[in-house]
């Protein structure tokens, strides 16, 4: 994705944010940690815990928000450019420009040394930190924890944390399901969240035995770091876990966050925005930066390691689900290689823009992306991935700082998510630090030294809701 993601993760200096740094710890992260592991006993009881915890809530919660207002304008103003089931998607540049320039031209025009040397790298353009990023963890929009409630009894509420992101600027909920063996059936989803309680009534006879079952394991909870029966959890009473398509919900995305499993320290951890299940089928690299080559094996490791924090001890204290790769595994890998992208009615077989159908603008933004704006080298059609990893070496802009617990420093290579339905997978890059397609184009812009126009960057937009 540029990317998506829920969805996951997924996110200019203003006088606030100046005082915000001020405020902050500068002293530099330590570069290795003690240890590599969690704790195994817990030395406080549960109760000790959630009192702790819960009582420094509201002011976690409160930073976040302080730290999201500071780097975006976060109001609700819609375009006329609608998701697949009709949610507006939210137009226009919403990271803040930092003091000193006047436009986003100017910003671009100066280059890496100098925005580095005058500190004008936006403060939407560092790494967006983790809600509570000391901690971490898996962490669900509230429309979807009142959902599976009400649908399952299950509560995926944390008693320390909660969703902070505008719920406008999120991937539409629930979203639609499209697959490939049954282009003709359009959303098969009927406008449900799909869950144990309804999975069967809503594909017996459309899947065939193998995937009705990896779906069904697709939707079933099983634990995780946060969400267990012992005391070492966040909710309040002890949980049965979470499923897979508690982020990637209905195959796609509802924008929950997390932290990845596989970097140390902590505070080097990147977020993660729930990327999209869309589209698997024609993808050969996993996660984010781990390049793991296959979809089962990613259904496999995420279940055995990711869902915990990327360590086996903690796994088998909490109840590891490890899953059996010749039925269980495959099953739930042959339901996620049919979830299909949504219908693009401008894009023909190529995947690029029918010109009977496509606008002058559209056509003028198309002729960007594959040109000037340099879009296709890592994003060609008709998928718009190239399955690679790259490195856009952010870091020569800015000087390492600490932000909520984050260490702002260098991302690494990422992997070249798809931008097919891209307009339904808001907020973007891999840890949702962008929250709409004009962010995304600035940013690049700016990136890779571009030199777009204002107009540029608008033809860029209108071709990008496109696909």
């Amino acid at each position: 994705m540029i990317p998506r993601p829920n969805y996951v993760l997924a996110l200019a200096l203003t006088g606030c944010a100046v005082t915000l740094a001020a405020r902050e710890p500068q002293e530099p992260a330590a570069p290795r940690g003690a240890t590599s592991y969690a704790p195994v006993a817990q030395t406080e009881t549960f109760q000790e815990v959630y009192e702790r915890m819960s009582a420094a809530k509201d002011d976690v919660v409160a930073r976040h928000r302080r730290l999201l207002e500071e780097r975006y304008d976060l109001s609700d103003r819609p375009a006329d450019v609608t998701m697949s089931r009709g949610k507006p998607i939210q137009e226009g540049v919403r990271v803040k420009l930092p003091e000193g320039v006047s436009s986003w031209e100017e910003l671009a025009a100066l280059g890496p040394a100098e925005i580095k040397a005058r500190g004008l790298w936006p403060a939407g353009f560092y790494p967006l930190p983790h809600p509570n990023h000391t901690e971490g963890g898996m962490l669900f929009p509230q429309h979807h924890i009142d959902e599976i409630r009400a649908q399952t009894g299950r509560d995926l509420s944390r008693f320390d944390l909660d969703f902070v992101m505008p719920t406008h600027f999120l991937p539409e909920y629930p979203p639609p399901i499209y697959l490939t063996t049954r282009p003709d059936l359009g959303d098969v989803s009927q406008g449900q969240v799909v869950t144990t309680q309804n999975y069967f009534e809503l594909f017996n006879g459309i899947l065939n035995p193998k995937q009705l079952e990896g779906l069904r394991l697709l939707v079933t909870p099983f634990p995780q770091q946060q969400f267990n029966a012992t005391h070492d959890r966040r909710s309040i009473e002890p949980s049965l876990g979470v499923s897979c398509f508690d982020c990637h919900v209905n195959g796609h995305t509802n924008a929950a966050t997390h932290l990845v499993g596989d970097i140390r320290p902590q505070e080097f951890r990147h977020r993660i925005d729930t990327p999209s299940l869309r589209g698997v089928n024609i993808q050969r690299l996993f996660g984010s930066q781990r390049a793991l080559k296959t979809v089962e094996d990613f259904t496999e490791f995420e279940q055995r390691a990711a869902y915990f924090d990327g360590d086996p001890v903690i796994a088998t204290k909490k109840g590891v689900n490890v899953l059996e790769r010749g039925s269980q595994v495959h099953f739930m890998a042959e339901f996620e290689a049919i979830l299909g992208f949504p219908p693009a009615p401008k894009l023909s077989w190529d995947g690029k823009l029918d010109p009977d159908l496509a606008t002058e603008q559209e056509l003028r933004g198309q002729e960007l992306f594959f040109g000037k704006a340099r879009c296709a080298e890592c994003h060609p059609a008709p998928y718009y991935t190239d399955n690679l990893m790259h490195d856009l070496r952010t870091e020569r802009f800015f000087e390492p700082k600490m932000i909520n617990g984050r260490m702002a420093s260098a991302d690494g290579p990422i992997k070249t998510f798809t931008l097919r339905g891209i307009k339904d997978s808001p907020p973007y890059l891999h840890d949702g630090r962008l929250l709409t397609l004009e962010d995304t184009v600035v940013f690049f812009d700016v990136v890779l030294e571009l030199g777009l126009t204002a107009q540029e960057k608008e033809d860029l937009v209108a071709f990008l809701r496109c696909l």
